[in-house]
């Protein structure tokens, strides 16, 4: 404890130590000072971090969204009223701060513009960015309001910003080539008198760019920190907007949002690399895609492994860095999960929970984590207090973390305790909007009405472990042991649901024949269909998936994948038409290279 006290106090007389650049200073300064101040923040300096921003916030741009960032991950950690409109102030004032006309680069460039130019051409791409950045943020925040309203605003916002993401990284990227076009001229043979137009062309936007008074010019170092900037907001618009479900991808394109998952990865691994101060916030957005998005969407095929390989490098690359950071100490948890190395993952989240002591917040997500670390080893006590403190503690969904302590304290032989929980569910029910939230409740009214049995919560347990995908992090002897604990129910409502889940236990131990005999069985399914609405939907999926692996019958595969379509208004049904996208676009990707 003292040990943490005195890491604290030297973060601290650090952060006193560094000055801000002065008004004359290169403003490559702030951008230095606002990295630092990220730094702080994900090496578990996050009150340090926010009296930084908050201290220069008035100095520059930068600083000020350096503030406003602080902000909203705040109030996006707590989901409180009052922190959330904190955030929105906050990034409205530094979206004031940062309203400029928005006239192109390249043009401003071209037609010598350059008394109408405001601010210095860093200055005036950097302010664009930020007012992205803020509108982004502010979308997010209307969001979370769910209100028809909000998402019209939300998304008209969005619509905003990624028209200047659009134009700042074309622009950037532009200026780059024509740098490199120069340099390449420069260090070449002389040319011959016959010089083409395009070379005239050249020449002569070169010395547009000279003539250009000396503040307005740009370093190659400069370009490539401005281009890592952008790259951050251009990345996550084509990441996201790549992942949502097809029926909803006709409105998204309407909005003229693009969707390119490759080009989205790519450029948050540039940005990730660069010196601008949302290189660190880059490397969060790959490890959280690679660990958490991509495994449970099933982003690439039904294959969890994906992307490990990536994760542990990036891993591997920043432990100098943040060799103490709770984030960074969450993440190597998920691969260790992932990897189905559940024990050493308990460990990095206990350790993360502990670095995390003065983060209420980021102890929430490890609690989660260990949590669900405790139901995949079948360790229902430890999972259910790690569930009950968060239904007790976190604002985000009590009920759905009330579900999941009813039903581990009563797969753990308390069912006195659990029937109390999942009376408290239907209390703690608000957000009628949340899939999440309605499948917990429905869950726990049809409990409390049989009454609950240890069967029913061991069916309950299993049931979560598959809708989140974490039976494949599941060891042979644990699946072994569900798949007993199922084949001895004898529940006809749940008939479905159980071959559903025998089907998935069996499709993770490799035995493909009795996995497809499940789903068939749970795809022909009616009774206990209302109750247990997505089963025939999600069986179809599955069944799917088993024949894509086999080449022979991936007609049969495209045609059942399809069949999902003649259903709806199931449980977690735009999660499952995510995957069922994924998947078709790799049956078709797959025939378009035989």
């Amino acid at each position: 404890r003292s040990g943490s006290a005195a890491r604290r106090r030297r973060r601290r007389r650090g952060c006193e130590e560094v000055s801000p650049a002065s008004p004359a200073s290169p403003a490559a300064d702030d951008a230095e000072l606002a990295r630092s101040g990220i730094n702080m923040l994900l090496n578990n300096g996050f009150r340090e971090s926010d009296e930084l921003f908050r201290k220069y916030r008035n100095h520059s741009p930068l600083m000020s969204f350096g503030a406003s960032f602080v902000s909203f991950l705040n109030a996006m950690m707590t989901f409180e009223e009052e922190k959330m409109q904190v955030a929105w102030d906050d990034l409205r004032a530094t979206e004031k701060l940062c309203e400029s006309d928005g006239t192109g680069v390249i043009e401003t460039i071209k037609n010598k513009i350059k008394k109408s130019v405001k601010f210095a051409l860093m200055e005036r791409l950097q302010r664009q960015i930020i007012l992205a950045d803020c509108q982004v943020y502010l979308a997010v925040l209307s969001f979370i309001k769910q209100e028809l309203s909000a998402y019209i605003k939300g998304g008209w916002i969005l619509r905003k910003a990624w028209k200047i993401y659009n134009k700042c990284h074309s622009d950037i990227s532009q200026l780059q080539e024509n740098f490199e076009k120069k340099n390449s001229n420069q260090q070449g043979t002389p040319r011959s008198s016959h010089t083409t137009s395009s070379s005239s062309d050249q020449s002569n936007h070169n010395q547009e760019v000279n003539s250009l008074p000396k503040e307005g010019r740009l370093s190659v170092e400069t370009l490539a920190r401005l281009k890592g900037s952008v790259s951050f907001g251009y990345g996550l618009f084509h990441l996201c907007i790549s992942m949502v479900p097809p029926h909803l991808l006709k409105i998204i394109n309407l909005l003229g949002f693009p969707g390119d998952r490759q080009q989205g990865l790519s450029s948050l691994t540039y940005a990730s690399e660069s010196k601008d101060m949302k290189a660190p916030l880059a490397t969060l957005a790959l490890l959280w895609y690679h660990t958490v998005v991509q495994p449970f969407f099933a982003l690439d095929g039904t294959d969890t492994q994906a992307g490990l390989a990536e994760a542990k490098a990036i891993l591997h690359r920043k432990e100098e860095v943040y060799p103490n950071s709770s984030l960074f100490m969450f993440f190597k948890g998920r691969v260790q999960r992932l990897e189905c190395q559940i024990s050493s993952a308990l460990t990095c989240f206990n350790n993360a929970l502990e670095l995390a002591s003065e983060q209420r917040e980021i102890q929430h997500v490890c609690l989660y984590e260990i949590g669900w670390c405790s139901m995949i080893e079948l360790s229902f006590t430890d999972a259910y207090q790690a569930f009950d403190r968060l239904s007790l503690e976190s604002r985000w969904s009590q009920c759905y973390y009330a579900y999941l302590t009813g039903v581990c304290q009563g797969a753990a032989g308390d069912l006195e305790g659990a029937n109390k929980v999942f009376r408290d569910v239907q209390r703690l029910f608000r957000r009628k909007n949340n899939q999440i939230e309605q499948f917990s409740m429905r869950r726990a009214e049809h409990l409390v009405t049989l009454p609950p049995t240890r069967e029913l919560c061991v069916l309950g347990v299993i049931e979560v472990l598959y809708l989140w995908k974490a039976l494949a992090n599941c060891s042979t002897s644990k699946l072994q042991l569900m798949s007993q604990a199922l084949q001895g129910m004898d529940d006809a409502p749940f008939a479905g649901l159980k071959n559903l889940l025998l089907g998935a236990i069996h499709k993770c131990l490799g035995s493909t024949n009795s996995a497809v005999q499940c789903f068939h069985l749970a795809a022909r399914n009616e009774e206990g269909l209302q109750s247990n609405s997505y089963v025939q939907p999600y069986s179809c999926y599955e069944l799917g998936c088993v024949l894509l692996e086999n080449p022979e019958v991936s007609g049969c595969a495209f045609y059942v994948l399809c069949m999902q379509e003649d259903y709806a208004g199931y449980d977690f049904e735009n999660r499952l038409h995510v995957r069922i996208h994924s998947a078709l676009a790799t049956l078709k990707e797959e025939a378009s290279q035989q």
